[in-house]
């Protein structure tokens, strides 16, 4: 459709070229009627006066013989003459079977005059219009009334724009014709446009624009409007903050937008359902699509998001006390297990199993802390690695380290980004060993010169091909109806943390799952 200011253009062009085609057609069939009315007479009184002349009826003679060869030349007097008089562009004088005996025009003389549907040869004069020229045919008749020859005069007719505005009439009838079609289009075009515009004026056009862009910066949530070709039309401060978007984001692309992929496929539609998760920058965003129709034809689409970074985080750190709470259930549990061993030993007086049972367990705890604390010499890993052997023994799967781990202490903020990793990553694998027998995790942990390498691989079915680039898109989850919730952000924050550090994280199958992090210092 254009902008209203094209149409308006466009219509303009259509009125103005609607008028000048009326105004032609109307002032060349006006002209050409009064060309053949004035002209006519004129020509008809030219042939009337030459055919009148005593020289051409004979009258001179007493035979009346305007036939006598002596005096064809003499013929050409009279016609000459009327021609020089009334403006006529030929004068011709044939005999009676039509043979031009003299005519103004010299090239005519000896040939046939053609005459069209004119009736005079049957005596009568006749005006009309004969191979594009206005012609005047009349009879010559003798003192004893016989057809003795014809006159002709003619004029060739204007062409199609001449003489339009050659009478005052014609220009006064053209300037009332173009003053009434313009009004009534452009009382079309006025009606038109109120039509467009839903009978608003354009004070109440501006006030609603004005409003409308009020209320969009004025709402808390974001608001991106995207037309049917993925082209943002418009959207809020707030989302503007939330998506890092730059000023002169409207009109452009969702393509052409620097996003990552899952937002790419939010904002096009192409991840359907309601509160789709997605990272950005840092932030986690809820966001809700709504196509849009319009006389059952869609126009594009509504994305409302939300910032749900703070409840995010709090979930995390639910998360986290919740599995320092499991892990001390765990140990709870194992160690009331233990009791109820060394009580039962002691009723049956079997004294030295019981130190030998107490030797074996307080063995195997400092085995593992003592491996644990021997590679790993970073605090905030080493106590995750400790946790999640006690959650993963809960759920029936073994934790250990692989022979070549090694991790030297590192910064705070290095430190957290690896317990994000890896504690994901192992989360991940006691999820996948979910009903796996005697299954196991291990963990390798290597510093290289400018990264650190965390290995998780596991005992489990693997991951299946088609679902490999899956796993790490926000709110990916293969037991996300079975949970009962959203899920999939575990892996998502995993490969987040790693590509905020300019590192990366990919999985491949060998004898189960292996996901590879590798997160620069």
């Amino acid at each position: 459709m254009g902008s209203l200011a094209r149409q308006l253009l466009a219509w303009q062009v259509v009125i103005v070229l609607a008028l000048l085609s009326s105004v032609a057609v109307f002032s060349t069939i006006q002209s050409n009627e009064n060309f053949i009315d004035v002209e006519g007479r004129r020509m008809l009184s030219a042939a009337e006066n030459v055919a009148a002349t005593p020289i051409v009826r004979g009258t001179d003679k007493a035979d009346g013989a305007i036939t006598d060869p002596l005096r064809y030349q003499q013929l050409i007097v009279p016609a000459t003459q009327i021609r020089d008089l009334t403006g006529a562009d030929a004068v011709t004088i044939t005999k009676p079977d039509l043979t031009v005996l003299t005519s103004t025009d010299p090239g005519k003389t000896g040939s046939k005059l053609e005459i069209g549907d004119s009736t005079v040869t049957n005596g009568r004069s006749w005006v009309g219009v004969v191979d594009n020229s206005l012609v005047a045919y009349v009879p010559v008749i003798a003192n004893k009334g016989q057809l003795i020859g014809i006159v002709a005069a003619s004029v060739d007719r204007p062409g199609f724009f001449e003489g339009v505005l050659d009478s005052p009439t014609n220009a006064l009838a053209l300037l009332g014709m173009a003053t009434v079609l313009g009004v009534v289009g452009s009382l079309l075009l006025a009606q038109r446009v109120k039509k467009q515009t839903l009978g608003l004026e354009p004070a109440e056009i501006t006030s609603l624009v004005e409003q409308r862009e009020a209320m969009l910066h004025g709402i808390k949530e974001g608001v991106v409007g995207i037309d049917r070709n993925d082209r943002i039309v418009l959207v809020n401060d707030h989302a503007r903050t939330l998506l890092s978007l730059p000023e002169d984001t409207v009109g452009q692309s969702v393509s052409d937008l620097d996003i990552n992929e899952r937002l790419f496929d939010v904002l096009t539609g192409r991840a359907a359902g309601a509160d789709q998760i997605v990272l950005r920058r840092g932030r986690v965003l809820t966001m809700n699509r709504m196509p849009i129709s319009l006389h059952d034809q869609s126009i594009g689409s509504v994305v409302t998001m939300r910032d749900r970074t703070e409840m995010v985080a709090l979930q995390h750190e639910l998360a986290a006390t919740q599995n320092t709470t499991d892990t001390l259930r765990a140990q709870a549990h194992e160690f009331s297990n233990r009791l109820h061993t060394i009580s039962g030993l002691i009723e049956l007086g079997e004294y030295d199993e019981v130190r030998q049972f107490i030797s074996t367990i307080s063995n195997t705890q400092q085995q593992w802390h003592a491996e644990v604390s021997a590679r790993i010499l970073d605090s905030a890993v080493a106590a995750l690695l400790i946790a999640k052997a006690s959650f993963a023994a809960e759920h029936g799967v073994g934790l250990r380290l692989s022979p070549g781990s090694r991790l030297s202490s590192v910064d705070s903020l290095l430190a957290a980004d690896l317990v994000t990793v890896l504690g994901n990553l192992v989360d991940n694998a006691v999820d996948a060993l979910g009903g796996v027998r005697d299954g196991w995790i291990e963990v390798d942990i290597s510093e290289l010169d400018a990264a650190i390498q965390v290995v998780v691989r596991d005992s489990g079915p693997g991951v299946a091909p088609e679902i490999v680039r899956e796993v790490f898109r926000n709110g990916f989850t293969t037991k996300a109806a079975e949970q009962g919730g959203q899920r999939g952000l575990g892996l998502a924050l995993a490969r987040q943390t790693c590509i905020r550090r300019q590192g990366w994280i990919d999985v491949h199958n060998e004898g189960g799952a292996v996901f590879t992090a590798l997160v620069p210092r």
